[in-house]
């Protein structure tokens, strides 16, 4: 890491999240505490000029390569100060004065982008899968309880879906009827119980507003650019896709499910880009399943085996699904938006289209997950219904 690269670092980890922290308390002390235009300018001041500085000097130095790790970290931290100018309306309307301080911002973030393969902005794996902790503190954008508890209870349930995913993977070289495939799936299960798990302490632990006001407009989208990127999502890696395909809930071939994958794949590291695009090919275990018991094999021990912990595995995917939209979504985005009439708030979501579209369409994916019996979305709910019935 160049001098000027860890400069920004240690801004990042320390000045940055105090001020972004005094900015918040500000906020919340208001009556209406999305109202923040005009509110902490000395302070929107001083982190737009110490932001820039730290990266004027970086857009000066040139070639900032050093690996893709390290290139990828300062993608973060550019793209952590991007985010927060966003969240605190530095913007070309509300304080024009500070722009500037963007425009380096986004010189930075493009060559970053362009050079890594990703989007020129931060990711949600900046902040969990690689988020490196120095002496117990990892980077965030405020030092809130609540951000730091929705961090943790995030980045444990994305390396659970990871743990699930890998776990499918080796099943494709072993096939349906490995007497070891059987171990794979229970892995699997065990993984996604852990999810389960961990959005249950999420919906329990997380105060309700401080998430909707003071964590969650850090990942509004925000332009970079002449162009508008959509904000973080946590769902922003390969693993839960993965499952998706593997299991076979969700195919490639579905002009809406493929969609949301064109949308994600840069938001994602390259590494996992590759992985989920080998997914896209490959047969899914529901798919196989159906294709042994049409051969004859229903009645094999094997097959009773391996077919009904692979239904557990699916039932307990659709669990987290089915967690994730009624009481995660509901609890901290639906009811708090509805409470204070901004359901139609342009900029509420991070994926960008207005609250009630962006729950349509989480809804579908709920039910696709959850394999549903609703008709006109692609559900494998009658093939799933087929092979529960095979079982003795």
């Amino acid at each position: 890491m160049t001098s000027n690269a860890q400069k920004l670092d240690t801004w990042i980890r320390h000045d940055f999240k105090q001020i972004n922290t005094q900015l918040e308390e500000l906020y919340n002390s208001l009556d209406t505490p999305d109202d923040i235009a005009g509110v902490g300018k000395a302070l929107k001041t001083q982190l737009t000029n110490e932001g820039s500085s730290l990266l004027k000097a970086l857009l000066d130095e040139g070639n900032t390569d050093q690996g893709f790790d390290r290139g990828f970290d300062l993608l973060g931290n550019v793209g952590f100060f991007m985010a927060a100018c966003r969240r605190h309306e530095i913007d070309e309307l509300k304080t024009p004065e500070l722009v500037p301080s963007l425009q380096v911002a986004s010189a930075l973030s493009l060559q970053l982008g362009a050079s890594l393969g990703v989007v020129p902005r931060f990711a949600s794996a900046h902040l969990e899968t690689h988020n490196k902790a120095i002496a117990g503190s990892y980077k965030s954008f405020t030092e809130l309880d609540d951000e730091a508890l929705f961090l943790e209870y995030n980045t444990r349930g994305v390396f659970a879906f990871i743990r699930a995913s890998e776990a499918l993977l080796h099943v494709l070289p072993l096939g349906v009827s490995h007497a070891v495939t059987y171990d794979l799936l229970l892995t699997a299960e065990t993984a996604l119980n852990d999810v389960v798990v961990n959005n249950q302490a999420l919906f329990e632990k997380l105060d309700t507003d401080r998430f909707f006001y003071n964590v969650r407009p850090y990942y509004k989208p925000h332009k970079v650019g002449l162009r508008e990127y959509r904000g973080a999502n946590a769902g922003d890696f390969a693993g839960i896709n993965v499952i998706d395909l593997l299991l076979g809930l969700c195919r490639a071939d579905d002009p809406y499910y493929s969609q949301l994958l064109v949308d994600k794949f840069l938001f994602m590291r390259p590494d996992d880009q590759l992985i989920l695009r080998d997914c896209m090919r490959r047969e899914s275990l529901l798919d196989r399943f159906l294709t042994v018991l049409d051969e004859g094999h229903g009645d094999k021990q094997w097959y009773q085996n391996n077919v009904t912990q692979f239904i557990k595995v699916c039932e307990a995917h659709g669990e987290t699904a089915q967690q994730h939209h009624h009481l995660l979504i509901k609890k901290f985005i639906e009811v708090p938006a509805d409470k204070a009439n901004l359901s139609e708030q342009a900029d509420l979501t991070a994926s960008g289209p207005p609250l009630p579209v962006m729950l349509k369409g989480l809804k579908r994916l709920c039910d696709l997950r959850s394999a549903a019996d609703v008709d006109g979305i692609g559900s494998r709910y009658a093939d799933f219904d087929r092979l529960r019935k095979s079982i003795n």
